[in-house]
């Protein structure tokens, strides 16, 4: 089971710039533990919701042909809580793209406040440098994924 941590785009630049939206609800059954009378958001999954929303606007920029993960958190930085009922916006920009991996720089925020600052690498795994072989198939990118580049952020010519 694939678990998505961003709820949609509502800005997105191929190759250059993506915001999307996560909206915290008592709804998701990990709040209720991550504590008890006081639920807030785990740190590791902001992470999470970043590394995917700036994933897909790496492997978007080379129209998915590539099979793009997470490998390395070069900066994770937080500033504030985040509780149910606040609506996160993560923005990531791409610092640096080459064909065996790639750079980015991010900021969640909730409203004006900043909540963290996540900057990440990741690597094109098909153009290793080690010489490993992986399935075929992309495995990164499901439709699951693919179908989070509908609404607003995108227009009949994207």
């Amino acid at each position: 089971m694939r678990w998505i941590w961003i709820d949609k785009f509502i800005e997105f630049e191929s190759g250059k710039r993506a915001v999307s939206v996560k909206n915290v609800t008592l709804a998701e059954e990990h709040l209720h533990d991550h504590f008890p009378g006081f639920p807030i958001m785990p740190e590791c999954l902001m992470i999470e919701a970043m590394a995917q929303t700036a994933g897909i606007l790496v492997g978007e920029a080379n129209k998915f042909q590539e099979k793009v993960i997470l490998a390395k958190i070069k900066k994770a930085v937080f500033f504030r809580y985040v509780r149910p009922g606040d609506s996160l916006r993560l923005e990531a920009d791409i610092e640096s793209m080459a064909p065996e991996a790639a750079s980015t720089c991010g900021k969640i925020l909730c409203g004006e406040k900043l909540i963290a600052e996540i900057d990440l690498m990741f690597s094109h795994i098909d153009q290793n440098l080690g010489g490993k072989s992986f399935p075929e198939e992309n495995f990164v990118f499901t439709d699951m994924f693919k179908s989070l580049l509908q609404g607003p952020a995108f227009s009949e010519t994207d």
